[in-house]
């Protein structure tokens, strides 16, 4: 009717732009639903963050030895996964643990060394972080006896993350509003450490584990997981191959890897070997420090124990999904598993400190070929499926 103010539906506009109550109020609601949307993940962290994380290993694999003041929890092991994606926690916002462990590269890096801030180069190969939980040593060297101490290392060495000193990191994050809540959260202190920092990291990498493969598959009784290649492959290395020597392999610890360290004569090629270990037994540098020398890095374990017959030996290396982590051998100078193989027919490298357990084995091509199948087997069928869980996105 003219003359007369008609009804206006809830939230239609007003003349001359001015909003109606209606309006005003959807608005409101509008507004505090979205605040409730972006706090969910939050809230939904902060409920979960204390549980237990669970492992759900195989009833016969034995559970990896968890330091006491870091019990594995799902909230540190979301925070570890955050901090070792991020590149932030480097001098220059170009590196994090996955530039160097890289899930899309069998959580490597495809490099022969490992390269850090600016392009350096470092003088060892990046192992896998691939069920690095059950390992007794971290380090090529083993200069590192947990995850945690591992941590510490590549984010204060100049050639890796560059940061000056691990106060430095911690002061780098407390300048990041979403790790102060977090880290409230999972360790229940306004005062971040960087122990807490790496006990985060080393959490979340406890949890990357793979142990489904073809080749459990067959130990558990399917014949037919294995080719017949791959099968006459896992002969060999349990007999002629004399694999099974230094990559032990059984039911309760199935990691292929003796835990101890070897000269295989990688490397040992008329480098002066006897004043190298001279001038670093009177050393007062870091073994870390050391270890980044392209000389002295390659002195191996003596870096750490100083005795002679630790010279030239490194740690052997796990051997699942060993088919996706090439180059190989801590120096990065066999680009195939065909030519890790060929390395070992020959013998390795002559040396006076050579492991006595290396020698020419007198493979038939025939035979090189299967035990490169049977190490195609040690790739885990789980894996593409953990590379999208842990999308930094997710």
């Amino acid at each position: 009717m003219q003359g007369k103010h008609r009804l206006r539906p809830v939230g239609d506009y007003a003349p001359e732009g001015k909003l109606t109550f209606g309006t005003v109020f959807i608005l409101i609601l509008l507004i505090i639903s979205a605040g409730f949307i972006c706090l969910l993940p939050s809230v939904v962290f902060a409920q979960h963050a204390d549980e237990p994380y669970e492992l759900n290993l195989p009833p016969y694999v034995l559970e990896p030895g968890i330091p006491e003041d870091n019990p594995l929890t799902k909230g540190k092991a979301d925070l570890g996964k955050k901090l070792y994606f991020d590149k932030r926690l480097s001098a220059d916002d170009t590196i994090s643990c996955a530039t160097c462990h890289d899930p899309q590269k069998g959580f490597a890096d495809g490099e022969i060394v490992a390269v850090g801030i600016k392009g350096q180069k470092g003088a060892r190969n990046s192992p896998t972080t691939l069920n690095a939980a059950f390992y007794d040593f971290q380090f090529w060297d083993g200069r590192a006896l947990t995850l945690e101490e591992q941590a510490k290392k590549p984010l204060i060495n100049p050639v890796e993350m560059g940061m000056s000193s691990h106060d430095a990191v911690v002061e780098k994050v407390l300048k990041i509003p979403e790790y102060i809540s977090l880290f409230k959260t999972v360790f229940k202190t306004d005062k971040i450490t960087i122990d807490h920092i790496v006990q985060a990291i080393a959490s979340f990498e406890r949890t990357l584990i793979t142990i489904n493969t073809p080749f459990d598959l067959f130990i558990a009784g399917e014949s037919g997981a294995l080719s017949d290649s791959a099968k006459r492959g896992w002969v060999l290395f349990q007999g002629k191959g004399r694999c099974i020597t230094c990559h032990e392999f059984n039911e309760s610890y199935p990691f292929f890897t003796d835990n101890k360290f070897h000269n295989v004569g990688v490397a040992m090629n008329d480098k002066g070997f006897e004043d190298l270990a001279l001038k670093a037994a009177s050393s007062s540098a870091d073994p870390s420090v050391l270890a980044h020398d392209k000389a002295s890095a390659e002195l191996g374990r003596f870096l750490v124990t100083r005795e002679p017959k630790d010279i030239g030996a490194f740690k052997t290396p796990g051997m699942r999904d060993i088919a996706l982590t090439a180059p190989y051998l801590h120096d990065g100078s066999e680009k195939t598993l065909e030519s890790v193989v060929e390395f070992y027919n020959k013998g390795g490298v002559p040396n006076p400190y050579l492991d006595g357990g290396i020698r020419p084995l007198n493979l038939s091509d025939e035979e090189k070929k299967d035990l490169v199948e049977f190490m195609k087997a040690l790739t885990s069928d789980d894996l593409p499926e953990l590379i999208k869980k842990l999308n930094p996105q997710n």
